[in-house]
């Protein structure tokens, strides 16, 4: 595989951003990413089953996560674990995140932000 920066994948979308913050702490089957998401966005970010497993498929040619072994729990669930260079992406995607923060608050767009 051709050397590419880490950050050439930049900008992830959203569903891959939050797929990659699922998996930080360790591998998941994919029930349990789309439950993480939908806990941690409170259902701002509609995922559907569908939606999920093609992000899946494409985080995984991507080299940003990999299959794991099946769940010992449930064979039929494939586990899903984060790369060294998916973790390097979610960070850089967080780096890049957090600019556009910085941006918005010097511009005085969030709440909070005084004129």
């Amino acid at each position: 595989m051709p050397f590419k920066p880490d950050d050439a994948i930049l900008p992830l979308t959203p569903i891959s951003f939050e797929i990659l913050l699922a998996l930080v702490d360790g591998g998941q089957h994919g029930y349990a990413i789309l439950q993480a998401v939908e806990r941690r966005l409170d259902h701002r970010l509609p995922l559907r089953t569908g939606t999920l497993y093609r992000a899946l498929a494409r985080l995984v040619d991507e080299g940003l996560i990999v299959e794991a072994a099946s769940d010992p729990a449930d064979e039929r669930r494939r586990l899903y674990r984060l790369t060294a260079a998916g973790r390097r992406a979610a960070r850089a995607e967080a780096e890049r995140l957090a600019d556009q923060v910085a941006a918005a608050r010097a511009h005085k767009l969030l709440p909070g932000d005084r004129r």
